[in-house]
């Protein structure tokens, strides 16, 4: 099972554009139109299931907020880092 990351981890290994909000890491993803974020959503969805982590989404008008914790630790851990940057070379 993952370990928790320390307050120093976190800070370190976060991706650019993430942030901390509590016991879990987040990021708000803009797009062009209403589809193009439900796209992406879907597309978190096959990343997270590939992965066995399954992010919290929300899903507005021309942007998806994604949220990342590791519920069976209790907090943020390498798998939320790990599935973050995959997202984020999704977007790219």
């Amino acid at each position: 099972m993952p370990e928790l990351l320390t307050d120093e981890e976190i800070e370190t290994q976060l991706p650019a554009e993430w942030d901390r909000d509590g016991d879990e890491i987040t990021r708000t993803f803009e797009f062009d139109s209403y589809l193009g974020g439900v796209g992406f959503a879907g597309g978190v969805g096959g990343l997270a299931e590939e992965a066995f982590h399954h992010p919290e989404m929300i899903v507005g008008w021309r942007e998806v907020e994604v949220r990342l914790t590791t519920h069976s630790e209790g907090g943020i851990t390498e798998n939320d880092v790990a599935l973050a940057e995959r997202i984020d070379e999704l977007y790219d």
